[in-house]
């Protein structure tokens, strides 16, 4: 059966995961269809253009140990299109900027002598006495960094960008994004720096970056998905997924344009739409433990502000972290310290980071309100000067990180195993598609995997891949299992580069 012929894979959702699993399966001569319900392609991973202004959403370090991924990303483009940036970011915290990983002289001279001493008490007694509950963030990180440390470095940031308690987060997500990274590894890295350390993934100090934005790798690998034979269609949200529950297959899918629904078949399906959402598109429906499980997990959103203002205010920080309470702001983006592609005419863009829920207050605020929320925030952080701040422009992206809270892991068992049972030749990938913290080189290697599992009759555990602890540290093994680095760095707390 050729490529026109067969009803060939169904992938839901134009990220990073959708279009690797497209290219996968095309380049075995399978049939593939991405539906992307947005109007731009690359998701989270999109890049954003506004008046001649291009900005990244979030923040993507192009950054890997699975040798696949970084195979994949110089075959969609040639290496001149790549610029090797340097890594920088700051914390900001009562005025003062500290430098992120530690160096000991300037924590020192921003916190005060009687001030690091009581840090270095309080990590002393954690190491004597670490707390007994360290299943959640709270608990985990004060091991590893003490009390007083936390408190100042953590804890605020992490419930400003989460919304929620940090006792209430998991420590697996903070195992995810920390890794092996303690105060006393991150001291020794301050007193005995090495070149480009990559042993823990927090302290790389170089990356790859697209000049233009990731966008340019997305926009360039949709490109050759059709110059393949493949299809990327925009604008199609799907509204159904069919099932056969005799068969214990799914069968296609409706898709809807705005001008009316329509029937795509499909042997398989690839979804990295979000995982609560694939099961309520179920047709026949989930059963309703199912069902509740998809209702009960939750997600984050996020909007970002970008505000042009003379480049006599750039700084040469990819992101700074805002640790202040008095500020709703998160993070800030400087895009002319990602690329100078970016920027243009003496000026660059900041951009302003908020994390929020969906229909909030901020989510609900016009643009105007929003640019001149930034705008005053910018300006009481001592980063502008005021009334310098020309024009801004709003991105909302809804359902960006999937939240890590106290339910999630069970939440996400009941939905996989119903749809191993009832419907295996649906394939969740990626970030949302399986409710994973995963970066982009993680989502990529899941799309990869499904696409051998689809074409090849492989058998890889998607569901392993970004598990260990010690995921961003170890290499490429044998089996296909790819162990990566930070291929996409999401906000999350100083000690990881969002990756």
């Amino acid at each position: 059966m050729t490529i026109g012929q067969e009803p060939g894979t169904v992938i839901i959702g134009a990220g990073p995961a959708g279009l690797t699993a497209a290219y996968e399966l095309l380049r075995r001569d399978r049939r593939a269809r991405v539906f992307e319900a947005d109007d731009v392609i690359g998701g989270i991973s999109r890049t954003v253009e506004r008046d001649g202004w291009r900005f990244d959403i979030g923040g993507h370090r192009f950054f890997t140990k699975v040798p696949r991924v970084e195979e994949f990303w110089h075959e969609i483009l040639p290496d001149e299109d790549f610029l090797l940036r340097p890594r920088m970011s700051r914390i900001y915290y009562r005025g003062g900027l500290y430098d992120y990983p530690l160096r000991a002289v300037n924590a020192l001279r921003n916190l005060g002598l009687l001030e690091a001493a009581r840090c270095m008490g309080s990590y002393a007694r954690a190491r004597l006495r670490p707390p007994k509950d360290q299943s959640h963030f709270e608990g985990w990180v004060s091991a590893r960094f003490g009390w007083r440390l936390y408190s100042i470095f953590f804890k605020t940031y992490t419930e400003k960008v989460w919304g929620m308690p940090a006792d209430q987060l998991q420590a697996d997500w903070a195992a995810q994004r920390i890794k092996n990274l303690s105060l006393a590894k991150a001291v020794l890295n301050a007193l005995l720096p090495r070149r480009n350390s990559k042993d823990v993934t927090s302290l790389i100090e170089e990356f790859q970056y697209p000049k233009l934005g990731p966008g340019m790798m997305w926009e360039r690998c949709t490109d050759r998905v059709r110059d393949l034979g493949g299809e990327v269609t925009l604008r199609h949200r799907v509204s159904r997924v069919h099932r056969d529950p005799q068969r214990r297959r799914a069968t296609g899918v409706t898709v809807d344009d705005g001008n009316g629904p329509r029937r795509e078949q499909a042997d398989h399906i690839v979804s990295s739409m979000p995982i609560s959402e694939l099961v309520r598109v179920m047709d026949p429906p989930a059963p309703p433990p199912v069902r509740a499980a998809a209702d009960d997990l939750r997600y984050r959103d996020f909007l970002t502000v970008a505000l042009v203002v003379p480049s006599e205010f750039s700084f040469p920080d990819n992101w700074i972290y805002v640790h202040d309470p008095g500020a709703r702001v998160g993070r800030i983006q400087n895009f002319g310290s990602w690329s100078p592609y970016l920027v243009k005419d003496g000026h660059t863009c900041l951009g302003l980071e908020y994390f929020v829920f969906e229909n909030d207050d901020m989510w609900n605020s016009s643009d105007a309100d929003l640019i001149a929320l930034a705008t005053a925030e910018l300006e009481q952080l001592g980063l502008v000067r005021p009334g310098c701040v020309g024009s801004g422009h709003v991105v909302r992206m809804p359902k960006a990180y999937p939240v890590y809270d106290e339910r999630y892991q069970h939440n996400v068992e009941v939905i996989r195993e119903w749809l191993a049972a009832q419907v295996p030749n649906v394939h969740p990938a990626g970030r949302n598609g399986m409710h994973r913290y995963n970066n982009q080189d993680h989502s990529m290697l899941t799309a990869m995997l499904v696409a051998e599992n689809i074409a090849d009759g492989a058998e890889h555990d998607v569901w392993s891949v970004n598990v260990e602890q010690d995921y961003h540290e170890q290499s490429h093994d044998k089996g296909g299992n790819g162990r990566g680095g930070t291929g996409r760095d999401a906000p999350v707390v100083p000690a990881r580069s969002r990756g």
